[in-house]
């Protein structure tokens, strides 16, 4: 069983010691290091050290917020692990997925990201519901009116290719086809 350690910091002029200390003193085998917004999604050394851990290993980290992006990535992230049998221990929270304690706390955060994704797709719903009301239709605009619509299927059906008919729409051909087949 090995541990491995997670630290990150934001910006370039953040320091990791303090994280680096911490999970020095909690055994870590191997410390992955990054400097990288928690917004990005492509944080290479999270990524070597998720591909990194076997069964039986712990991914350690400082705080919670040092992994996840959000609620809802930082569940995505811990329950994946678990899905490989690798554990996660938060320090400075004190959690540990390896303990009863630590699954219940997991689980609790499960049920709380799942709350806020629900919340998340009602209100935008209900936002929509209201636009549409009052006569505001969402999305891209249409590519092609009515009439170019009837142009399309016309030119097609007289046998031009899609391509040839896309062209002179300005359209992609998988729109031509969208057009003339309904798909």
């Amino acid at each position: 069983m090995k541990r491995i350690g997670y630290a990150r910091v934001s910006t370039e002029d953040q320091d990791l010691s303090l994280q680096l200390d911490a999970l020095e003193a909690a055994g870590c085998d191997r410390i992955y290091r990054e400097k990288a917004s928690g917004w990005r999604t492509d944080r290479p050394a999270l990524a070597e050290a998720l591909d990194w851990a076997r069964e039986g290993d712990v991914l350690v980290v400082w705080k919670l917020d040092r992994l996840g992006r959000s609620l809802v990535h930082l569940v995505e992230t811990v329950q994946q692990l678990q899905a490989r049998g690798v554990g996660f221990v938060s320090l400075t929270e004190n959690m540990d997925t390896t303990s009863a304690g630590g699954q219940f706390i997991l689980h609790v955060f499960a049920a709380q990201a799942q709350f806020a994704r629900a919340l998340t797709i009602e209100r935008t719903r209900a936002g929509l519901a209201a636009a549409r009301a009052r006569g505001r239709i969402g999305g891209r605009p249409p590519a092609l009116s009515p009439a170019q619509l009837a142009e399309v299927r016309r030119m097609v059906g007289d046998g031009r290719t899609k391509t040839e008919v896309a062209r002179l729409f300005s359209v992609s051909r998988r729109t031509v086809h969208r057009v003339t087949t309904g798909d």
